[in-house]
């Protein structure tokens, strides 16, 4: 086995051969060409040549799978982890240990099947690996998977550390290792789950192939619905109904299955997650590298108190999902889990009516586009649900406006700042002022004439970017100095 770096490499488990062969996982891209050719040759032989077909495709998945496991290795020295990989083309990638931002052991249901886990690196370099991906060391036992992860973040244990809203010259203190219970999952919030999108995502997809799959049934194989004395438009409003019932249920399910068994604690420097049923995930933070929090709210889930908190991590890969403190649950819990993060801001400073006045011409415009466009072919060709469809949209358009308007704001704190915006999805973030590594300042031309401006912070974090919306354009600089530091005194707006 090659070991370019002198650190001891290994190899996963040879049980990721047949996980990987079972998976089609290195040949998939064969399956389609394969499946080709057959349907091209018209399947001559019958129930031979598919059987042949699979197994043939079966042989190649086993044997690229081979190589792939026999060229690939991983090691862990002092000061970094070194992963090799390629076949004909040979990849080795170096990560120093301290830029390693978190470890990610997820098992999904074939992986426990064989008593495997796959281990996800995030690190701040992630993203110059193949096609993106972070540092992925797939197949290896439980026991090894928490080793890896154990010697990965070890390196915090030996070292001191600081709060990470301390000022710089504050005396470090030695980080602890207890164990501290911050939020579990509790049963009774699923019943938020159908104010989720991403949890009614996969039950609408999977109606809307259903639909499509009946679609495609003859008419004689299907049943007749319709009973002697019932109106039609009763037996629509009982399928509407059921429909509706199986999309709760769905979203109740996903959530259920993604959530299960949700735990959050915090195990010295670290914030330690875990949840999954069939794919059970652990994702280890470190809290010196969290910047700040974000609580999201869509319209339903702010209607009935709801909300989701995660945190904003310096260099952490697919930060919507790995950086999830709490999933889903009340809004209480995600403002009192932001407040042990990140040092609340206070209330949030509004932006003025000039802002109010931009936001609803905004929403108003395309509705009166339509209505100028339904008026015309009202005139010349009677054509008039246009018109009305117009009138509804500008009405709508100025609640809408108002809304949007009443969804930003901003605020300053010693040590952190706030600034909102959304409406179908209304974020507040909160961020430590030492997060912030430049501003921008945008403004168009209707902003310029209104006084208007828009503040980006750029972070190393979360999105990369958290703007203030419609603010005065004159309190840009000020708010910026108030929320990272003297060095932005010099911010200018630009065109």
């Amino acid at each position: 086995m090659s070991d370019p770096a002198g650190l001891g490499a290994q190899r996963t488990s040879r049980w990721v051969l047949l996980l990987h062969t079972v998976t089609f996982r290195q040949a998939r891209a064969l399956v389609p060409a394969v499946l080709g050719i057959g349907a091209a040759r018209g399947f001559q032989g019958g129930t031979v040549t598919v059987v042949a077909l699979v197994v043939g495709v079966t042989l190649l998945s086993l044997l690229w799978a081979a190589l792939s496991w026999w060229r690939f290795s991983y090691a862990v020295g002092e000061t970094s982890v070194v992963v090799t990989r390629g076949l004909l083309s040979r990849s080795v990638r170096t990560v120093p240990l301290d830029r390693v931002r978190g470890v990610e052991v997820e098992a999904p249901a074939l992986h426990r099947l064989f008593g495997l886990v796959r281990v996800e690196i995030d690190a701040a370099a992630g993203s110059v690996g193949a096609k993106g991906e972070e540092l992925v060391v797939d197949g290896v036992s439980r026991a090894e998977g928490d080793r890896l992860r154990a010697r990965l973040l070890a390196r915090r244990a030996a070292v001191t550390g600081v709060a990470p809203d301390a000022h710089p010259g504050d005396v470090a203190a030695p980080v602890e290792e207890a164990e501290e219970v911050i939020s579990r999952f509790d049963p009774r919030w699923l019943r938020y789950s159908p104010l989720v999108g991403s949890y009614l995502a996969v039950p609408m997809a999977a109606a809307g192939a259903l639909f499509r799959l009946l679609d495609e049934v003859p008419d004689r194989f299907l049943p007749d619905l319709g009973r002697p004395g019932v109106p039609d438009g009763l037996l629509a409003a009982l399928v509407l109904l059921g429909g509706l019932v199986l999309l709760v249920l769905g979203s109740i399910v996903g959530s259920a299955v993604v959530n299960w068994h949700f735990l959050l604690v915090r195990r010295g420097g670290s914030l330690v997650a875990t949840r999954g049923l069939v794919t059970r995930r652990h994702t280890e933070l470190e809290v010196d590298r969290i910047r700040g929090c974000t609580v999201g709210q869509g319209v339903g889930m702010r209607l009935v108190g709801a909300a989701r908190a995660s945190a904003l991590v310096t260099g952490l890969g697919d930060a919507a999902r790995r950086g999830q403190l709490l999933p889903l649950g009340p809004e209480d819990e995600a403002w009192s889990l932001a407040g042990r993060l990140v040092e609340p801001t206070g209330p949030l400073q509004a932006h003025p009516l000039a802002a109010r006045r931009r936001s609803v011409v905004r929403s108003v415009v395309p509705g009166a586009l339509v209505l100028v466009a339904g008026v015309v072919l009202t005139a010349t060709s009677g054509w008039w649900p246009l018109l009305v469809a117009g009138a509804v949209l500008t009405a709508l358009g100025v609640p809408l406006g108002r809304a949007r308007y009443a969804a930003t704001g901003h605020a300053t704190g010693p040590r952190s700042f706030a600034v909102r915006s959304g409406w179908l999805v209304r974020e507040h973030a909160v961020l430590q002022r030492r997060a912030v590594v430049g501003w921008q300042v945008r403004q168009s031309v209707f902003q310029r004439r209104a006084g208007l401006a828009t503040v980006l912070a750029c972070v190393g974090a979360g999105s990369g970017g958290y703007a203030a919306r419609d603010m005065a354009a004159d309190e840009a600089a000020a708010f910026a100095r108030a929320a990272s530091g003297p060095w932005a005194g010099t911010l200018t707006t630009a065109a």
